[in-house]
């Protein structure tokens, strides 16, 4: 595939900064995360002096400070250390974002572990993808769920998807199954990919990975798919943000994303047209988001929250009638807005399937 324009001028450039560069930053926000980081961290020293690695102590309370400069003393040469005020886990990966000095960059949280052997998968062909003639922009590999109390753990492959072990576009992409979508765990992006879309994450707020890999989309045009099972997703704790009682407490920083994402449609509505199927990708992911939301709030249950799922259809629906009719119309729309107790009823059960299919929360 030949390579023109500014994107080879781009190429080019990064190809000759490379010998002076870590392949491969590795961010961890971290918020009084002193009883689990250090499995998290373990892991990732396994990359060698190819990675670097960001730990954000993202103003804690705990030992987690204590820990990371430990770390920094004894990997010098790998790990560096950024003691902030709490800002939240946006703000933690903001900070690596602007740190960096990898290649590529990546988010791990700091509950979360990578696997040795897939690891050594992906930063080998992360060091011949970066003296190649073209690279990608964004990296894709597998995530499993580690799932407290399953016995099997489900893996969310992208193989029916997304061409392995090749550069392609949004050309080649096939259909996402409903449910399937490119999540922070199964992401690498090119660093200053992230830089040149002006990527800035709000704040003291939650579930902003869904920001994380929904904004950088429309400059992404090159990619790259291992399948092979990188990021173990540790999942099932009380008190992690995913846990529904706790997603619907925070219920207001999950509408703010969810606007955010709409917005950002909006707003980018004529790059977007670039490309049908990075435009039907995004739409899609939208949909879930805001299905998420939706059933979030009939869960709830109160006559709040049901105004503010009022509120939040109105919402799309004032920003952009298209959109909105594509979202409201779909079969995960026309479910989340049954009429009546009854309705609400039918909602919550399809949403106990999808819970027990595919093993979130």
């Amino acid at each position: 595939m030949a390579v023109t324009g500014q994107y080879a001028l781009n190429a080019v450039f990064e190809r000759d900064m490379v010998k002076g560069m870590k392949l491969l930053t590795v961010t961890v926000p971290c918020y009084n995360s002193a009883g689990y980081m250090e499995r998290c961290l373990e892991s990732l020293l396994a990359g060698g002096e190819d990675v670097e690695i960001i730990i954000v102590n993202d103003g804690s309370t705990d030992g987690t400070g204590e820990i990371a400069d430990r770390y920094a003393g004894k990997y010098p040469s790998v790990v560096r250390v950024i003691h902030q005020e709490n800002g939240g886990h946006g703000s933690g990966v903001n900070a690596g974002i602007e740190n960096a000095s990898g290649l590529f960059f990546k988010v791990v949280d700091s509950d979360d572990w990578v696997k040795e052997g897939a690891y050594r998968q992906i930063l080998t062909a992360l060091r011949e993808l970066a003296g190649g003639e073209m690279m990608p922009d964004m990296v894709v590999s597998n995530f499993v769920y580690e799932k407290v109390g399953e016995k099997r753990n489900k893996v969310m492959r992208y193989r029916h998807a997304l061409p392995v072990n090749q550069i392609f576009t949004w050309k080649q992409v096939k259909h996402f199954r409903k449910g399937q979508y490119i999540l922070m765990h199964s992401v690498i992006f090119r660093t200053r990919l992230l830089r040149d879309c002006g990527l800035k994450l709000p704040g003291h707020t939650f579930y902003v990975d869904n920001l994380y890999v929904f904004q950088p989309l429309p400059y992404v045009k090159n990619m790259y798919y291992l399948d092979v099972n990188f990021y173990r997703y540790y999942i099932g704790r009380e008190d992690q943000s995913v846990n529904e009682g706790i997603m619907i407490s925070r219920i207001d920083q999950q509408l703010k994303v969810n606007k955010l994402m709409v917005d950002y449609m909006v707003e980018h509505r004529a790059r977007l047209k670039g490309s049908r199927k990075m435009r039907a990708y995004m739409q899609n992911y939208l949909e879930i988001v805001t299905t998420v939301s939706s059933i979030l709030l009939i869960r709830g249950g109160t006559e709040e929250h049901l105004a503010k799922k009022k509120e939040l259809w109105d919402y799309i629906r004032q920003k952009d009638r298209l959109l909105y009719g594509r979202l409201r119309y779909g079969i995960l729309g026309n479910s989340m807005n049954l009429p009546g107790k009854g309705g609400r009823k039918l909602s919550e059960g399809g949403y106990k399937i999808c819970r027990r299919l595919f093993k979130f929360n």
